[in-house]
């Protein structure tokens, strides 16, 4: 996979400038797989269609520097060939989403807590700023960031600081073994399982819990992927299996599962309740079943929280999540666009200020994806 033959993103640079001098806003678009997340926004679209290609990869340095524009799909190939993979499973949500766009995003999979987020993998990364200024930080190892991590506040930043034009990855070899094990506990008894796992030295490496709605006869099911040496991984499914009844899977009926959690394919997402929004609450992991009367889906060890509820309930779920220090983030807006009620739930005073003063150093016209935050 080579460069796009374009060396330098004067093309960008300059619609980022007009833009800027005139005070019109401009919504950036990678493979547009995301364009559900956050609050809409309005303005031309700054693609990165174009600005496409693998930079430098060194397998045995476990790095790679990709353009924001290629294909996700793309890179993880390449990965793939290498036996190496980006940890942290990011969701694809459909076969157009860029590298760009997955680090915007700042979205991670099922392994997200125990292998970490986007950020913990950004080792350098350069963007345009809203003056035009192309900016470098970072670099290829961990040691180079000294000061302020800027590229690492890209990640998760939603397109509000800049456009990311070029970005250094760390990556990790796959796994040498993975097994899966099923459970069937209800979600208070999975929840204290998994705590109790949590303490103990097993190579557990994602977890769901779920309740098949659709069917109201299906049982209460907790999954949880092992991933680890060979010894580890077979140890830990036959002691796991004994302490908590657990059955092992076919990895080929089970790897296909977990992909199809990752991308938001599983029928818990595909079916949704008529009239609800999908919300995600963000808590910790030890926190206890929540009070809420309606359908949930279980990740990162108890850690994410799905669910479908409308979006007049949003008080009553921000205050849930918030009294087991948490939140709640309305992730899909339902055909009505759930107007009116913000995205994303209120910050402290403090990271307020915080925000503004980052948006006002890197894009002082605010032409960069205005409101998608808000």
């Amino acid at each position: 996979m080579q460069a796009s033959t374009t060396e330098h993103p004067s093309h960008l640079i300059e619609q980022i400038l007009q833009a800027s001098a005139e005070r019109q806003p401009l919504r950036i678009v990678g493979g547009n797989t995301k364009s559900f997340y956050g609050a809409p926004t309005a303005g031309a679209a700054l693609s990165t269609a174009d600005w496409t290609g693998v930079v430098s990869y060194e397998p045995t340095e476990l790095v790679i520097t990709v353009r924001s524009g290629t294909p996700l799909a793309e890179v993880e190939a390449l990965l793939a060939g290498q036996g190496q993979c980006f940890p942290f499973e990011p969701p694809r949500f459909g076969p157009g989403g860029t590298v760009g766009g997955m680090v915007a995003a700042g979205l991670a999979g099922p392994a997200r807590a125990t292998a970490g987020s986007v950020r913990d993998y950004v080792l350098g990364a350069s963007f345009i700023n809203g003056r035009g200024e192309r900016l470098t930080f970072g670099g290829q190892v961990m040691k180079n960031v000294a000061g302020y991590d800027v590229s690492r506040v890209m990640a998760g930043s939603m397109g509000t600081l800049g456009l990311i034009t070029e970005v250094s990855l760390k990556v990790l070899p796959v796994a040498l073994a993975e097994a899966t094990v099923v459970f069937p506990l209800g979600q208070h008894d999975a929840l204290e399982q998994l705590h109790r796992w949590g303490g103990q030295p097993l190579p557990i490496n994602a977890s769901c819990w779920v309740k098949d709605t659709t069917r109201p006869e299906a049982p209460e099911l907790l999954f949880v992927r092992l991933r680890g040496a060979v010894a580890a991984v077979e140890a830990a499914c036959e002691r796991m299996a004994r302490e908590a009844g657990g059955t092992r899977m076919d990895n080929a009926q089970a790897g296909p599962d977990w992909d199809a959690c990752r991308d938001q394919q599983l029928p818990f997402f595909t079916t949704p309740p008529p009239g609800l929004c999908l919300w995600r609450l963000s808590v910790p992991q030890t926190a206890p079943v929540l009070a809420l009367p309606y359908p949930q889906f279980i990740e990162w060890q108890g850690a994410q929280r799905w669910l479908w509820a409308p979006a007049s309930a949003a008080a009553d779920l921000r205050a849930a999540a918030g009294a087991v220090n948490g939140h709640a983030t309305l992730f899909r807006a339902g055909v009505d666009g759930a107007p009116g009620v913000p995205r994303f739930q209120s910050q402290s005073a403090a990271l307020q200020a915080i925000q503004s003063r980052l948006l006002e150093a890197f894009d002082p016209a605010g032409v960069f994806n205005p409101g998608r935050m808000a």
